[in-house]
């Protein structure tokens, strides 16, 4: 197939164009650099620095195109909080330029990268796709408007759209010469937070809050190795129906918390990483654990590499060798 893969120099984006092109697809990267880096972008990729409300330009209707996978926009939960209007902008408006550019081109396709930020405070764990969508932060509401959008236009217009509701991501891609991973910057996520510490770039780490109601009193996360992650795209691309609107949760189906995983950091790097407790950050839920059950019925989907030590080793490996 023919493939638009918006955000592909991003973190997430950049491996799922990996593993498409491996499979044997054409893919064409749209991404403006905003965030992403262009070293990630596949070298037998087509890229295009593009910003995703201009991506009329790329996705004419002669120009055929089999399916988007949508990854483009801003992730950081904590700053959604403090400039929402940035998170609306980016992640609502820009995204509905894309659909509509989608239309008039007669895409087929869709894949969405959501997130489990849309459940808010679960009632129920783990968490399932029927569960009450209540976000507790800016950056989950505009994920859940744009899912609302594409199940409007599946049925509408027989899009065949699927979301992947993702947990927290991790880990590297390191296969046949190919090394991709995570480098935010600003960097705002614990694990490559606690690989700078061990590469003495930062002092030491913080995690917010030691109050909440769990086991160790931090923040529960289930976590995903990025490779697992990127594999289920493909998976998507074969279930997308006309006219319906799929959603799968993606995890592991268990959680690690912070304090879990500064302490298999620590195994992992050898590094003593000293942390401190700080306050609560606004809008963080104390437990997202996944139900994957439909995603591994109806998408034959499961996690190859589950534990923290594979994520975090990965993860080390790829940081020694091109940001340390």
């Amino acid at each position: 197939m023919k493939l638009l893969v918006t955000g592909g120099a991003g973190y997430v984006g950049s491996v799922t164009s990996r593993l498409l092109l491996d499979a044997g697809h054409e893919v064409v990267v749209l991404d403006n650099l905003s965030t992403g880096v262009r070293a990630a972008v596949a070298p037998d990729a087509t890229f295009v620095e593009k910003d995703i409300r201009d991506a009329a330009e790329v996705l004419t209707p002669g120009a055929g195109f089999d399916a988007v996978l949508h990854f483009a926009g801003l992730i950081a939960a904590g700053e959604s909080m403090v400039r929402p209007e940035l998170y609306w902008h980016d992640n609502v408006v820009k995204s509905l330029a894309l659909l509509d550019a989608i239309r008039a081109a007669r895409v087929p396709r869709v894949i969405f990268s959501s997130t489990a930020a849309v459940y808010g405070n679960p009632v129920e764990l783990p968490i399932t796709e029927s569960a009450a969508k209540a976000p507790t932060n800016t950056y989950g509401a505009t994920k859940l408007t744009f899912d609302h959008a594409l199940t409007s236009e599946a049925h509408a217009h027989k899009l065949a759209a699927v979301s992947l509701r993702y947990f927290n991501v991790a880990g590297a891609y390191i296969r046949d010469g190919h090394e991709i991973g995570e480098r935010h910057s600003p960097e705002t996520h614990l694990i490559p937070i606690a690989l700078q510490v061990a590469a003495g770039k930062r002092d030491k780490l913080q995690l917010f809050g030691d109050d909440y109601p769990t086991d160790d009193g931090t923040c529960v996360r289930d976590y995903i190795h990025v490779e697992d992650l990127a594999r289920a795209h493909l998976l998507a691309l074969g279930a997308a129906t006309p006219g319906e609107h799929r959603i799968y949760n993606l995890g592991n189906g268990h959680g690690f918390s912070n304090k879990q995983v500064v302490e298999v950091a620590r195994e992992v790097t050898g590094a003593a990483l000293p942390a401190e407790i700080g306050p609560r950050r606004e809008g963080d839920p104390a437990t997202l654990v996944a139900s994957s059950a439909k995603a591994r019925a109806e998408l034959g989907w499961v996690p190859q590499k589950p534990t923290l030590q594979a994520m975090i080793g990965d993860a080390w490996t790829f940081y020694r060798a091109h940001v340390a």
